[in-house]
């Protein structure tokens, strides 16, 4: 059963779907985009070290509750490098340049 989050978050992305359908000609401007494009990359680099942490923590035993924790970590992380993927993909689509 999808909980509130997931509805809200399908929600947005029909919203973000409908927008870019309505926006696929305009272009963001080259010097928005190159200021995007450094930030989706330093949240990647936040991400990556999110992950490498996730990963170590699973290599040793954890009791519970921490390993339902483990894994909303690695659920959200995952999330979050779908949104940065799609993120940096519409800058591509959109930019100027």
């Amino acid at each position: 059963m999808p909980t509130q989050l997931d509805q809200i978050l399908a929600h947005t992305r029909s919203e973000v779907e409908t927008r870019k359908a309505a926006s696929n000609n305009e272009k963001i401007p080259e010097d928005l985009s190159v200021e995007m494009r450094r930030i989706a990359h330093d949240l990647s680099n936040a991400l990556e070290i999110i992950i490498q942490t996730s990963y170590l923590l699973s290599t040793v035993e954890l009791k519970e509750p921490a390993s339902d924790w483990l894994r909303m970590l690695d659920s959200g992380v995952q999330k979050a490098m779908s949104y940065n993927l799609e993120l940096r993909n519409y800058i591509k689509d959109h930019a100027a340049s």
